[in-house]
């Protein structure tokens, strides 16, 4: 697990740099097994190291470091138990960050709207989870019922998620999440935007299966 708690590390830093968390806001997790690295809580990013990065079981156990893991830790165990990816891809990685034009999109709208087809590697749409308070197991239901059949969601009042088979897929669903929700922000301070149909989401998330080198 050492490799994977220096990745964690690296990614917790990297979110800061790029402006998707504040302080120590937000949190990174990988799945090995049974085992989950992940951020701590109350550490600033800026000093964190790979020896900082707890290791829990997946009922919480703490099996691995000196410090206590994330206060969302039960929204990552509950993503690492029970949620699926669309495509059956394992989900190895998750993100959450709050991401400034993702949130204040979050505070608007039950869904982002499709003002461009990027949306699609999320999935047919992006959901706002219903708000509950932090760290709690509520937000963790919540936001399961948001991802269904999706690869991330925004949670009300709070922030963003997203998954994927590794932390490179699961930190570029969140940059390009942040992106939308920005760009839908911006053209809607200027008038009111066009928005893609359902169908063609539906027409690019097909598309989206075969994108990219393979292998």
């Amino acid at each position: 697990m050492g490799q994977l708690r220096a990745e964690i590390s690296d990614y917790a830093r990297r979110m800061a740099a790029d402006g998707l968390v504040v302080g120590t806001s937000g949190n990174v997790s990988a799945r090995r097994g049974d085992l989950v690295a992940v951020t701590p809580t109350g550490v600033d990013y800026a000093a964190l190291g790979a020896a900082d990065i707890p290791v829990v079981s997946l009922d919480g156990t703490v099996v691995h470091g000196a410090l206590k893991p994330t206060s969302e830790l039960p929204m990552h165990l509950a993503l690492y138990r029970t949620a699926a990816d669309p495509d059956g891809a394992p989900i190895t990685a998750v993100v959450h960050t709050h991401a400034l034009h993702a949130t204040a999109v979050s505070t608007l709208v039950d869904e982002v709207p499709a003002v461009h087809y990027a949306g699609a590697l999320i999935g047919p749409s992006v959901r706002v989870a219903p708000y509950a308070t932090y760290g709690t197991e509520e937000l963790a239901e919540s936001m399961l019922g948001a991802l269904a059949g999706r690869r991330g969601c925004l949670l009300a009042n709070h922030g963003t998620i997203t998954f994927g088979s590794s932390l490179a897929d699961a930190y570029g669903r969140t940059r390009q999440l942040e992106w939308l929700c920005q760009v839908w922000l911006t053209a809607r301070a200027a008038g009111t935007p066009r928005l893609l149909p359902p169908e063609e989401i539906e027409r690019v998330v097909a598309k989206l299966r075969g994108y990219g080198q393979k292998g």
